[in-house]
């Protein structure tokens, strides 16, 4: 399968039908209203082509004309700063370092928790979810304070942070288990009519 010849007067995401990294990209795209072609692949059929573009050839990748970048946090900040409004990271250097932290942490934990559910059975699967339980459990002073994670506004932390919420349920962490704080922040970020419009029919599903 070859898809990424014919696609470079087209800014296009090659992303997934169920992949919170590419979820994540897609929230921006929404929160900006980007026009963008998106290429939505499954995980065992990527494009012949995509290596060409990204030496990993895995998603998600994004094409810009001639750019091309990949790595999550890469694309995120691109996006941030080639369509500007609205911003979703902070003006000053304090608080973008903040942001810039606070996305680490969701990656290195939350994100590499969803991996570690998605590849366990058994006994492993149920000491994978208490451990992004705990995780989580562990932020709840931070979603007690602010209506979005640090901020009063919607930002690039959230986009973030949002795919992990909509996914819990279906990994095996009820939402009515957790804080009434994360219950509610999960209820407004995922209320969004830019988190709706980003997700995919299978996204959909894992709430169906």
């Amino acid at each position: 399968m070859a898809l990424v010849a014919n696609r470079r007067s087209v800014m296009t995401l090659f992303s997934a039908h169920d992949c919170v990294r590419c979820h994540r990209i897609r929230i921006i795209l929404a929160e900006k209203d980007i026009a963008i072609d998106v290429v939505n692949l499954a995980p065992d059929d990527m494009p012949e082509d995509l290596s060409d573009l990204n030496p990993y050839n895995e998603v998600p990748t994004l094409v810009d004309r001639d750019l091309a970048l990949y790595g999550t946090h890469v694309i995120t900040e691109y996006l941030d700063e080639r369509f500007p409004h609205p911003p979703l990271m902070p003006v000053d250097p304090v608080s973008r370092a903040a942001a810039r932290l606070a996305l680490y942490r969701v990656e290195r934990d939350w994100y590499a928790g969803m991996d570690l559910i998605a590849q366990s059975s058994g006994a492993g699967l149920t000491k994978a979810r208490k451990m992004l339980r705990e995780s989580l459990l562990n932020a709840t002073e931070i979603f007690d304070l602010k209506p979005y994670f640090l901020s009063d506004e919607f930002s690039i932390v959230d986009s973030a942070i949002a795919p992990v919420m909509w996914r819990l349920p279906s990994a095996g962490i009820a939402l009515d288990s957790l804080p009434r704080s994360i219950q509610l922040y999960a209820d407004r970020v995922c209320g969004r009519e830019s988190f709706q419009l980003s997700l995919t029919d299978t996204e959909r599903e894992l709430r169906e």
